[in-house]
């Protein structure tokens, strides 16, 4: 009988510490949809996967606490962006490779996860974005822990695009389906309404 190999394990990292300019303001990931926060969601589709939850915040860390076994910040306040946040997870990150998953991503599932846990195992030293309909999710990603010195050196050097950067190291594309609705970034009122009635 074949028996898979396990698969390694991984930090995950939720991304929780925009402004949340699309919705007025409020904090995206405290945003309740289908009668939870949107962390919720993804808290427990993640957490089977890893025993490093890391949610990146700038806001009601009190809140988000509940959600994680680590906390980060970025290093610098006015919100400076995501590539922040994932300088912030790659630093504390426990395991050798950071999953990386914005928090309006509710409607990603656990073979999806899969697909990226394994696809990324298969070239441990390069990162990994999803990409779809000829565009690349660079907040969809698997890094190796043992770049972060190399995304230092390019946020550094002024550097704010994470997709740059993992472009640049010659990321391996995890292809999805054109219009995948697992992949719908619920960060408007009128898309957390228009997917309200679909099921988690």
């Amino acid at each position: 009988m074949i028996t898979s190999t396990p698969l390694p394990p991984c930090s995950i990292l939720l991304l929780a510490g925009g402004r949340g300019q699309r919705m007025g303001g409020q904090d995206k990931g405290l945003i309740e949809w289908q009668g939870e926060p949107l962390i919720a969601h993804l808290q427990r589709k993640v957490r089977p996967l890893t025993d490093d939850l890391i949610i990146s915040c700038n806001r009601n860390r009190e809140r988000y606490a509940a959600y994680a076994d680590q906390l980060v910040s970025d290093g610098q306040s006015d919100f400076p962006g995501p590539l922040a946040g994932i300088l912030a997870g790659l630093t504390a990150a426990r395991r050798p490779h950071l999953l990386v998953l914005p928090c309006d991503v509710p409607r990603i599932d656990a073979a999806l996860l899969q697909d990226m846990r394994e696809t990324a195992s298969q070239f441990p030293e390069k990162p990994l974005m999803l990409r779809h309909d000829d565009h690349w999710e660079p907040l969809l990603c698997v890094i190796p822990v043992a770049l972060l010195p190399t995304f230092e050196d390019a946020w550094n050097a002024g550097e704010r695009s994470p997709g740059r950067i993992m472009r640049n190291l010659g990321a391996t594309a995890l292809q999805c389906p054109d219009n995948d609705p697992r992949l719908a970034n619920l960060n408007t009122p009128e898309l957390l309404n228009a997917h309200n009635t679909v099921s988690d």
